[in-house]
């Protein structure tokens, strides 16, 4: 997919100090392709959890700062039945407003190159289907990150890519934008007893766009 690249949670974490002197977890760069974040495979030893003290929501509020963002993450469970609806298959897809490019769009010339006149009300019905068949709304569904993250819970987002978005068929819907949201990481360093842990930031990717392509 073409695009600018994002950073993506993997193996290989670099902990470099900002600016500010605090630790900042950044994540190598990798294609937006690879978007969503795969689960993470975490060490099975709860010796490695934060403990009770270490989860004062007052404490971990403040330590995160305006990074809260009450929209896409949250500190407890989210009620059940509070996601996003999944979109539809495109066929089935109500209109939605036309973007730009499409409205734009020059219908009268046929593929075999035969020219064709459309009235108003007929290319404005063809767009309006052509656009239902190919748009690609974000997908929005809550996933728990687990105890060694705060807020626990993130509402990520994922493209409908399960039936093709062109017609002719052949593309599909993909990752086209994402944004990063800051989330604090229990990370620990040593081991056994000579460990030392403690809440560092961490920047994870969300999906923000997706669009009909290769």
């Amino acid at each position: 997919m073409k695009g600018p690249q994002t950073l993506l949670l993997c193996a290989g974490w670099l902990l470099l100090q900002g600016g500010s002197g605090q630790p900042y977890l950044r994540l190598r760069p990798s294609p937006s392709d690879n978007l969503p974040v795969k689960d993470i495979l975490e060490h099975p030893d709860p010796e490695y959890d934060p403990k009770e003290q270490d989860l004062d929501e007052r404490t971990l509020r403040k330590k995160l700062g305006s990074s809260f963002d009450p929209a896409f993450m949250s500190v407890a469970a989210p009620a059940p039945g509070n996601l996003s609806s999944p979109a539809p298959p495109p066929r089935l897809r109500g209109s939605a407003p036309l973007p730009g490019e499409l409205k734009k769009l020059e219908l009268g010339e046929s593929p075999s190159g035969a020219r064709m006149k459309l009235g108003k009300k007929a290319r404005r019905k063809f767009l309006q289907w052509l656009w239902a068949y190919t748009h690609c709304p974000v997908r929005y569904t809550w996933k728990d990150l687990g105890v060694r993250f705060w807020p626990r819970y993130i509402k990520e987002g994922s493209c409908f890519a399960e039936k093709s978005c062109s017609f002719p068929e052949g593309m599909y819907c993909k990752p086209a934008k994402s944004v990063p949201k800051t989330f604090l990481r229990w990370y620990c360093q040593g081991w056994s007893r000579q460990k030392y842990c403690t809440w560092i930031p961490v920047q994870y990717p969300l999906i923000s766009e997706c669009k009909c392509s290769c």
